[in-house]
């Protein structure tokens, strides 16, 4: 209920302040495991790749947050669960193909970090999408989060990962995986329409 409430108050703000507009929705599956995979320009991020859509979407977050009096409590019902600074550990790893193989969505920034420009992916997104066997949609945020300039979020259609199941997840594996994903995120952010491959 929380969660739900939630969302629909963030909707009403973002469509006010950020004019928010998705396009691509019906390209997330309605039932199954999601890993919604989205380029990373905004700690607000978070709340406009899950506000349109109606699945929750569960996140980790810095482990750090969850001992703040109120507000930890409040983002374990929000879907958030705890992942400690400079790497996933290996309970926060488990937690997340968990989720993802329970038939839950997901939502990774495969950069890390904000506005990142160095070009280079974490592997983490395509490491939790072979073990888990969960379909990635790949998401691009466009915009600026300034107030009332209009942004948008453009979900694509699943990603074809099918060659790379039936392998190892070896590192050159966890790359390639990477690559693809990524390689679709920047599609749409120069499109602003969903992957149609």
């Amino acid at each position: 209920m929380i969660y739900v409430f939630c969302r629909g108050l963030l909707r009403l703000i973002f469509a006010v302040l950020y004019r928010l507009e998705s396009i691509g929705k019906d390209n997330v599956p309605d039932n199954g495991g999601v890993l919604l995979c989205a380029n990373h320009i905004s700690m607000m991020d978070p709340i406009t790749v899950g506000i349109k859509l109606k699945r929750q979407v569960k996140y980790m977050a810095k482990a750090e947050l969850f001992e703040i009096p109120v507000f930890g409590p409040l983002l374990h019902q929000l879907g958030a669960f705890p992942v400690k600074r400079g790497g996933f550990s290996r309970d926060s790893i488990r937690m997340a193909i968990k989720i993802l193989q329970q038939g839950e969505m997901m939502g990774i920034f495969p950069e890390g970090t904000r506005n990142s420009t160095s070009g280079t992916a974490k592997k983490g997104a395509a490491s939790f999408a072979l073990r888990s066997k969960a379909t990635v949609i790949p998401v691009a945020i466009l915009g600026e989060y300034k107030l009332f300039r209009k942004m948008k979020v453009v979900y694509g259609v699943p990603v074809d990962l099918s060659e790379f199941m039936d392998e190892t997840a070896s590192g050159d594996q966890l790359e390639a995986v990477t690559e693809v994903i990524m390689s679709r995120i920047h599609e749409m952010q120069k499109t602003g329409q969903p992957t149609t491959h």
